[in-house]
């Protein structure tokens, strides 16, 4: 049944000369590379709280989707069936197992947690379903382009809505008992490391093509769980900074402030556009992302923050 929605829709994309399939494209692209500076604007600029919501929702999901995917270990659908034949450049995008869908589990707790906040207030409410609209589009690409089946979607939406309300129930106990904050931090810190343990010493199939070749190299396949589990690293460690000695709020919703906010969202796509390279290159794939992942995580929730402190002050002192 999967491989025939899938070849169903390869037959209608062909019917009309792959002419959605440079939006379907941009929608995957958008998803993991660009949709994050969305939720940290918010965290900067209007709401940290409700920033904070989207980002760690975002965090749980980074981290059971690489655990789940090296678990389960299912190959992508041109494996599985040699009739598939993927859209455009989806194939060399495609890293990892199949099952579930990781642009569907960055993407639902990022628009999805948006759009759970935008619902909170009446002025706001218009956005929920267009956020929930585009999390199911960018689900609905991973099926159009021919890399992902529909259980992987499926579970992806699953482990985003378990996400979701999980984050909603902790910030609910913290808000109750905030000085639990540093023992979770710390439970999630060992949980993360032990996950890396896990899915660099599990076993992986091995499965070998007519040639005798591997035809998937788990050493690949893990690659991407080395760079989620770190943003949950880089997350913790950043929360701590930033809770015991930042502390930053946004800053007066101006326009100066929002030029600040945009800038340093510039410099967060730079970062991940000339830096990343270089860790892989210094310290290897795995090691290298998952550093570059610290990184880049520790930027948005803390470095940039204590920017943004500063200017504040500095503001208020002008004033």
């Amino acid at each position: 049944m999967d491989i025939q929605y899938l070849l169903w829709l390869q037959n209608f994309r062909n019917s009309i000369k792959d002419a959605w399939t440079p939006f379907m494209e941009w929608v995957s692209m958008f998803a993991v590379d660009y949709l994050i500076l969305l939720p940290v604007f918010l965290y900067w600029f209007w709401d940290k709280k409700k920033g904070l919501y989207t980002l760690v929702s975002y965090y749980f999901c980074m981290v059971i989707t690489p655990i789940v995917k090296l678990t389960v270990c299912c190959y992508r659908p041109w494996i599985r069936d040699s009739r598939i034949l993927p859209a455009g450049d989806a194939i060399t995008t495609a890293t990892g197992y199949s099952f579930p869908s990781g642009h569907t589990t960055t993407c639902g707790p990022l628009a999805g947690g948006m759009a759970v906040t935008a619902w909170q207030e009446k002025k706001t409410r218009w956005l929920s379903p267009i956020l929930a609209f585009w999390v199911l589009l960018t689900a609905f690409s991973r099926n159009y382009l021919g890399v992902h089946t529909p259980q992987d979607v499926f579970v992806a939406i699953c482990v985003t809505v378990l996400c979701l309300i999980l984050t909603a129930k902790l910030f609910e106990y913290l808000d109750k008992h905030p000085e639990k904050e540093d023992r979770l931090l710390l439970g999630g810190f060992i949980f993360c490391w032990a996950a890396i343990a896990y899915i660099t010493f599990k076993p992986y199939p091995m499965d070998m093509n007519a040639e005798g070749k591997l035809i998937v190299d788990p050493q690949k396949m893990m690659n991407d769980g080395y760079g989620d589990l770190g943003k949950m690293i880089g997350f913790i460690i950043a929360r701590y900074i930033e809770k015991k000695w930042i502390r930053f709020q946004p800053m007066k919703k101006d326009w100066v402030s929002a030029v600040i906010c945009a800038a340093g969202l510039v410099l967060m796509a730079l970062l991940k556009q000339y830096v990343s390279p270089i860790m892989r290159e210094w310290l290897g794939s795995h090691w290298g992302k998952l550093v570059f992942s610290v990184i880049y995580t520790g930027y948005y929730i803390a470095l940039f923050p204590l920017v943004l402190k500063l200017v504040g002050k500095a503001r208020e002192q002008q004033a």
